[in-house]
Parts: C-alpha cells; structure tokens; sequence
C-alpha cells in the first residue's frame, strides 16, 4: 500500500505551529490576520517546491492544483482551513491543509499516475472569530451567504471583513471558485474533536455527515430592584427564572434520545450590578442531533414550555438551524474501502461540529475523515493527535483520491 511520508507531517505540523504561537503549545490565527498571512505564505512556498503553483478567488480561497494526464477532466479538491479560535490548537482545520498539502506532495514525489489533477485548498475563515459568521467563504460560494453582507461582517474593532480581504493580498478572480464544473469531488480531513474514536479505540472516522441542529434564544423579563431592600417574596428575579427555565429544559431534553446533545454557552444578564436584582436574562439553547424528528421535538418542548416562571414571563426565538447534511454515499463507501484497505480499525459516524464540507456537499459529491482528538479536545490548546494518528487519516485520503481519479 501507498503511503505518505510521517517525517514531513511532523515537520508540517511543527512548521504550522510557530504561525500564531499562544505560548502555552496553541495557536491564536484569525483569519486574515498577519499569522494567518504568514501560513498561507507558507502553504505557496511548500506547494511550489514540489512544482504546483497556487490561485486564488474573489473570497481569497486559496487552490494550488496538480495536473493529471487528461487534459481537461475536473479535479479531486481536498481543502480545510488554517484559521483558528482564540487559544486554539495545532490541528483543527490545518490538519485537514497538511493532510491536501502532502498528499499532492506525495503523489508529485513519488510520480503516482493519475488523471484528474489534484488540488489542495485553504478555505477562508472558516471559524469566523473575528468576522462573523463560520464558513463564512464556502457559505458565499456555496450560495448559502449573500457576499455583500459578509464583505460587511465587522471585527469587535470595527474593521470589515471586505478590508481585511482587499489588505490581504489574496483576492483573486472569482472564476477560480470551487464549482461542480471544474471540480468532482472534495474531500476534508479534521480531527473528531470529540472522544469517542479514542474511547472506542478506533483509527479512522468514516464520517457520513453533519448532524442537524437548531439555536434557540430563551429570554426571562423581570423587575429590577434594590439588592438589600427588597424581600426574597416580592422579587421577580430574571436570572432564578433563567436558571429555572433552564433545569426544565434540561429535564425535558434528558428524556429524549441518548444521542441528543444540548448546550447553554452564552448568558447575558442585565444590569449585571452585584447590588441590583436583574431584570433581563438572554441565554442561548444549542441543541443538535442526526435524526430530524429528534430536532422536531427539541423545538415542541421549547415552544411548550411554561410562560412563566418565577414570577417572570419566559419567551423564545429562533436564532437559526441547519438540516442534516447525507455525504455522498459513494465517496463514504471509498473511504471505508480506503481504510479497509490499509487494515485500520474505523467507525461510521456524524460530525456533531460543522465544517466547509457541510456546504460544498450541497455543490458537489463530498465526504470527510475524522483522525482521534485525545482526551476528546478541541478549540483549546490541549488538542492534540499524534503524527501517527494523523499518518494513518493522511494515507486514507490518499488511496480515496487515486480511487476517485478512477472514475
């Protein structure tokens, strides 16, 4: 069997690392920011070495393309980003860049045949942290974002995503996006970001989608008052109503399916005075499962909720959803067949987090490889997946990009 070469993995990733080093073994790279510029320099540099020069479209998606034998056959894409959160770690979405990066290396090194040209890919701003919101550049192209209003997204500095994009020096021709004309299939390598492949000591996620979701806004009206004077049976305190609000919705979710994850991450409290009983409370509902008529019922137990609680009205709004997204059974079965192939242990499963291929799948024949998060982390420094963890993800892509150049 093919493999890659773990030496320039562990290089890559060391190399990958130093852009937007937090000091504590993560990074901090926002989109388009100098770190960010500095990777994408270095993704240029890599990919020319091995003879493959690199585009870019009109979002400053990046595409350094190997040509095939066959003249005018659509490309195999590989592509992830190399943004991160803040205090993020080394792997979310770079890995997924160095897994596009090496095997393009791997097949110009070792003059692998192939007929399609092969094409590693840099989304742009994937994670959204300073300009909102997530696969932000697969959202415009995919036909999910109107591009005016993401060219408008502000940084908490009040900067522009559209100046950040005219400063970068990336902007390219908007005729060299990602389409379904010039390209056949994507394929996007991530860590799990979860714990289940480590638990269950299994090597390779055959990844079969992206679970559906919705986010609720649940808000709590009350009185605000003096903190002192006010006796506990007069108060009409927005945040007990919030934290009450919350156990029922916790014990209502709890008698659905097993499978049904749910999260409060953002809780907004007003007049947030130590002194002063609140009077507002907004907390968010993430609620997210494969099974649609699951998500139905999340939303029925949200709408029947009591309207009161605590003295205070309770009230709720859709933020937004998202559907499950079904990869293209046909490129699921190559990737078992990949796996299979080089004798590592896998599993079939969904991604509980989202990722550019949740909208290019919508464009064109689309799936993903998930590689073991150890101790389950992601979006902090933790993360981590060890060079042969990765080696192993890395391999699958490519024995599933010379199975698709197949066809």
């Amino acid at each position: 069997m093919l493999t890659c070469n773990k030496e320039r993995i562990q290089n890559k990733i060391e190399t990958f690392s130093t852009f937007g080093d937090a000091g504590h073994g993560g990074i901090t790279r926002f989109s388009l920011s100098e770190e960010a510029l500095n990777a994408r320099t270095e993704f240029v540099k890599r990919m020319r070495e091995v003879g493959v020069e690199t585009v870019t479209d009109d979002m400053a998606n990046m595409y350094a393309t190997l040509h095939g034998t066959e003249a005018n056959l659509p490309s195999i894409v590989m592509a992830s980003h190399c943004d991160s959160v803040r205090n993020g770690g080394n792997y979310d979405g770079i890995l997924g860049v160095i897994t596009a990066m090496e095997v393009v290396e791997t097949i110009a090194t070792e003059k692998i045949p192939h007929r399609h040209p092969i094409t590693a890919m840099i989304w742009t701003n994937e994670e959204g942290s300073l300009y909102a919101p997530a696969m932000m550049s697969s959202g415009v192209v995919c036909g999910k974002f109107e591009k005016a209003k993401m060219l408008a997204s502000k940084s908490p500095e009040g900067k522009t995503f559209g100046e950040a994009l005219k400063q970068s020096g990336y902007v390219g021709d908007e005729a060299n996006r990602l389409t379904p004309k010039d390209y056949m299939a994507m394929l996007e390598l991530h860590i799990e970001q979860g714990p289940v492949l480590e638990a269950e000591k299994k090597q390779i996620g055959v990844v079969e989608g992206v679970v559906g979701m919705v986010n609720y806004r649940i808000r709590t009206y009350g009185q605000s008052d003096h903190a002192g004077t006010t006796p506990m049976p007069y108060r009409k305190d927005a945040l007990l109503a919030a934290a009450s609000a919350l156990k029922y919705l916790h014990a209502e979710l709890d008698k659905l399916d097993s499978d049904l994850v749910y999260t409060t991450g953002e809780i907004l409290c007003h007049p947030c005075v130590h002194t002063v009983i609140p009077d507002f409370v907004d907390f968010s509902l993430d609620a997210r499962h494969q099974n649609p008529e699951v998500i139905k019922q999340v939303v029925k137990i949200i709408k029947n909720m009591p309207k009161e609680f605590d003295k205070c009205e309770v009230k709720y709004e859709e933020a937004w959803a998202r559907s499950t997204i079904e990869f293209n059974e046909e490129l699921v079965s190559l990737v078992q067949k990949s796996a299979d192939a080089y004798g590592y242990t896998s599993k079939r499963m969904y991604s509980g987090a989202g990722h550019d291929a949740q909208y290019v799948a919508n464009l064109m024949p689309t799936t993903m490889i998930f590689v073991p998060s150890k101790d389950g982390h992601s979006h902090c420094e933790p993360e981590f997946t060890s060079v042969d963890e990765c080696l192993r993800g890395i391999n699958v892509v490519l024995q599933t990009v010379l199975e698709i150049d197949k066809n």
